[in-house]
């Protein structure tokens, strides 16, 4: 009964904060707290920082602009990429996706660039009006070299305006 109590609770909040997915509403989702965890055979391990921002054009439907960095291996990283996100249903389940230009800087001096194409699968849990906790699967795939490739879970919040 717990269960059931609690999976109606949170069906009822994803339904009443449809408004947030409207036409018009922008979006900021910054990925920071080092919870985004990936693997890729050319990095093994890290965690990351990304942010994400952007607007609503239709009901449900959002035009993305992101733009990352992590600093924590022997190699910097940054991201700049554009995509979009569809929420389905207004309940906050979504998937997105993306092209992404990545830049590796080496301690050496030397430097590579990637051509990635991202994807992403997620929920908006709704903690407050316009505030929500957004956990996701990703995979970003490399045009240059697979190695490049990775896949992981990130979690990160959302603020709706």
């Amino acid at each position: 009964m717990k269960k059931f109590l609690l999976m109606f609770c949170l069906l009822t909040v994803s339904v009443a904060a449809k408004a947030q997915f409207e036409k018009g509403t922008w979006i900021i989702n910054p990925s920071f707290t080092g919870l985004g965890f990936s693997h890729s055979d050319n990095e093994k391990v890290k965690i990351g920082i990304n942010m994400d921002t952007g607007c609503f054009l239709g009901d449900g439907f959002a035009l993305m602009v992101r733009g990352g960095g992590d600093w924590s291996k022997a190699v910097d990283k940054y991201t700049i990429g554009t995509g979009m996100r569809i929420y389905f249903n207004k309940t906050g389940i979504y998937i997105g996706g993306g092209a992404d230009l990545t830049r590796y800087r080496y301690k050496g001096g030397t430097h590579d660039t990637a051509w990635k194409l991202s994807m992403d699968a997620g929920y908006a849990f709704f903690i407050a009006k316009n505030v929500t906790i957004q956990p996701a699967f990703y995979y970003n795939w490399c045009f240059n070299d697979n190695d490049f490739s990775e896949y992981g879970v990130k979690v990160g919040f959302a603020l709706y305006f």
